[in-house]
């Protein structure tokens, strides 16, 4: 049996709505938001017309879902977690995975499907996964998910763990993830957080300049920022740039696949994380655009995992799902 824990079905309103509304997501550009007053004032708000509760019972209240479900429906039952915030998904993932059959979809499924993606461009750079430098824009729970798994990738390859981290760098709302910077780096975030490279950049785009990425990776949810320029950029460093614009939905993109491919004049390896339509270029030249969506994973794994009754899902199960 497999049951999701996710804000985006049902039986999740009695779960995580008894502690809605949630905190509203950092305002992308251009996009007005709600502010949490008026959703408790809202006659169409679904939850529970309260403040989220921060206190032990949002805990105690997933360990009693948790031993509900493993109670009535066997310990073999895959539970998978959607759309939990980044501090809870985390250690949520790392109290329960020895426990329960569970995964989080967020960080492992959307892991997977983007090392697939470079994986798969392997076959058109002709550059190994190991030889790869990322840039990710956003340092929450799918880049991190996303670049850990990459580690394990380059681990098998022959890259020492530490050498694997060093090709991956993060740049969030506060700009590039260096050691010591004045905001705060989580946990999560130590193993990406580097010295700085010598200047440091105020812009996504000086990030690009400045470290010479072979993919950028885009995961921050806030709208257009693989700017024209940024494109053009990596379009002059690469003679292949992947350009993977993995949030959703399209209003979020970074980028739309009719810009990758025309100000990368057709040589970028494009993916997103919404459908495009197919895009022509004034030479003719007609580009399908690659969907990197965590949808194209999770069914897979969750079938594989209930046919073979695994207890617990290791990150191996998700290596081998991204080949």
């Amino acid at each position: 049996m497999l049951l999701f824990a996710g804000a985006s079905l049902d039986f999740i309103l009695v779960l995580q709505n008894l502690f809605k509304p949630p905190d509203p997501p950092k305002k992308p550009q251009s996009i007005p938001l709600l502010p949490p007053q008026s959703l408790l004032k809202d006659p169409f708000y679904m939850g529970l017309y309260q403040k989220r509760d921060r206190s032990p019972a949002y805990d105690d209240l997933i360990d009693e879902f948790m031993e509900a479900i493993t109670d009535r429906y066997g310990q073999n039952t895959l539970i998978q977690f959607e759309d939990f915030g980044n501090h809870n998904a985390f250690r949520f993932l790392r109290k329960y995975r020895e426990k329960y059959c569970t995964f989080n979809d967020d960080i492992q499924g959307t892991a997977a499907v983007a090392l697939a993606g470079l994986l798969a461009a392997q076959k058109s750079t002709g550059k190994p996964i190991a030889e790869h430098k990322v840039l990710f824009l956003g340092a929450g729970e799918a880049a991190l998910g996303i670049a850990n798994l990459i580690v394990m990738a380059m681990v098998e390859n022959g890259v020492p763990i530490e050498d694997a981290r060093r090709r991956i760098w993060m740049y969030d709302k506060h700009g590039l993830v260096l050691q010591g910077r004045k905001e705060k780096v989580d946990s999560n975030q130590e193993p990406f957080a580097h010295p700085s490279p010598g200047s440091i950049p105020q812009t996504f785009e000086e990030a690009v300049t400045l470290l010479r990425p072979s993919a950028i990776i885009g995961v921050a949810g806030a709208g257009r920022l693989f700017t024209p320029s940024v494109l053009q950029k990596m379009a002059a460093i690469n003679d292949r740039p992947i350009i993977f614009a993995l949030s959703n939905p399209t209003t979020k993109a970074e980028c739309t696949a009719e810009e990758a491919y025309t100000l990368t004049e057709g040589r970028c390896l494009f993916a997103s994380g919404s459908p495009f339509d197919v895009v022509t270029l004034k030479d003719g030249r007609s580009f399908k655009p690659g969907q990197g969506n965590n949808a194209y994973i999770f069914p897979g794994v969750a079938l594989a995992v209930i046919l073979s009754s695994v207890r617990h899902i290791s990150e191996r199960v998700f290596l081998e799902a991204a080949k």
